[in-house]
């Protein structure tokens, strides 16, 4: 038998040789670099064709009368998303890369019946978020992060590669357009979510990566869901069903993610509870409460120091999603709380959560992410147990996720100036 050093770990080399190639040298000894992947010359970067350009946008602007902006109340209890005026498309083949990006009025897209996404799941999307400010400004909160992210979920489903710097000029170029009439200075303190998608388009059946795809951005309204009365309710997954696994694609924002998890979430609120608290493997490591980023603070036990603690599921092993918020928290909670408490990125269990709950060492818990934002845990069923979870004095939410909660919204609102909140300038 003859042994081979081949790399055995085909999708994970697959996808950094991917992600490589959007930084590979250029022919002309010049080199492509990771926010543009264009050539530099003199320090302006150049495009190649079939490169996604956001400098070729073509416009079409919608009847600015035609639609009235509704209440938000009112968009946000409505069967239907409700989406401003305008979206952004960008059709891409193999044979000639990108095409030129249009902005243009929102509506259908057209589909053959045989197109790759309707069987095959190859589709992945973002979330994030507009904001107006107390300012009166439009921001954005940190997209070079969502659109990385992007890159990398459209590579793991063998989909096109992109400039990320070019995504987020187009994101940045509809919430321009719309935020003045859908986001008005007149509602301070008032958001729009943000959805770039790419979907395989070629019209083929079988297992195959698409010869042809289209991005398409859209902006459109969302509940509010960070304050639910007495606080988010979870109910740890049933025996027989996991959310994501290693060596899967948790790690990935693709639609296999989550059309797989509504049959065990649907249950879960009809039991009263608002979302599952996912777990894995035989040791019930915890990992997501509902697609959002799971956090615990409790105090160690007293063997090991009994230091106040912030604890979340690591990133390392690829089982779950980086969150931006998720990001964004452990960083400011690593700077502004030094000292009153340690971030930990480790593997932890139900049952340490158990114990913990068991002998008083819970102080808080949340989710965060961008649809729930920051949002007080106070309750976690699991196996006929429930653990009840403090929400301080006012018994909205505890203390230190109100303090991490106020600290991102003074960012993405404007009443604190930050390199994370990227100021858009209305047209």
């Amino acid at each position: 038998m003859t042994q081979t050093s081949q790399v055995e770990d085909l999708t994970s080399a697959g996808l950094e040789h991917r992600i490589a190639e959007q930084s590979a040298p250029l022919t002309n000894g010049s080199s492509k670099t990771n926010e543009t992947n264009g050539v530099h010359t003199n320090g302006i970067a150049k495009h190649q064709p079939g490169d996604l350009d956001a400098s070729q946008l073509k416009v079409t602007l919608a009847d600015p009368n035609a639609r009235q902006v509704p209440d938000e109340a009112a968009a946000c209890a409505s069967f239907e998303t409700v989406c401003t005026d305008h979206m952004i498309t960008v059709s891409w083949s193999a044979a000639s890369g990108w095409a030129a990006p249009e902005l243009k009025p929102y509506g259908p897209l057209s589909l053959m019946p045989t197109a790759s996404v309707l069987h095959y799941a190859t589709e992945c999307f973002e979330g994030l978020k507009a904001f107006r400010g107390f300012d009166g400004k439009l921001r954005l909160f940190r997209p070079n992060l969502n659109a990385k992210r992007m890159l990398m979920s459209t590579l793991r489903i063998s989909l096109p590669g992109f400039q990320t710097a070019e995504l987020e000029k187009l994101i940045t170029k509809l919430v321009a357009v719309d935020g003045a009439k859908w986001l008005p200075k007149s509602r301070p303190g008032s958001f729009l979510y943000i959805r770039p998608s790419v979907i395989g388009t070629q019209a083929a059946l079988g297992v195959q990566a698409p010869k042809e795809a289209l991005l398409f951005i859209t902006l459109s309204f969302m509940p509010r869901m960070d304050s639910p009365p007495g606080g988010m309710r979870l109910h740890t997954n049933p025996e027989d069903m996991v959310r994501a696994w290693v060596g899967g694609f948790g790690y990935a924002k693709v639609g296999a993610n989550y059309g797989p998890s509504l049959l065990a979430t649907n249950e879960a609120k009809a039991r009263g509870f608002q979302q599952i608290l996912w777990l894995y493997g035989s040791e019930g490591y915890c990992t997501e409460a509902g697609a959002s980023n799971f956090f615990m603070l409790w105090r160690a036990k007293d063997s090991e120091g009994g230091k106040l603690q912030l604890v979340t599921a690591p990133l390392d092993d690829r089982l779950i999603l980086d969150g931006v918020t998720r990001r964004s928290v452990v960083e400011l909670a690593k700077v502004r709380l030094a000292g009153e408490l340690d971030v930990v990125e480790r593997k932890y269990t139900i049952d340490e959560v158990l114990e913990a709950s068991k002998e008083g060492r819970i102080v808080e818990a949340f989710a965060a992410g961008t649809a729930y934002f920051i949002c007080p845990i106070s309750l976690i069923h699991h196996r006929g147990v429930d653990v009840q979870i403090p929400m301080g004095k006012t018994g909205e939410s505890g203390n230190y996720t109100a303090k991490i909660k106020g600290w991102m919204k003074d960012i993405m609102y404007g009443n604190e100036q930050h390199e994370w909140g990227v100021v858009v300038n209305d047209e």
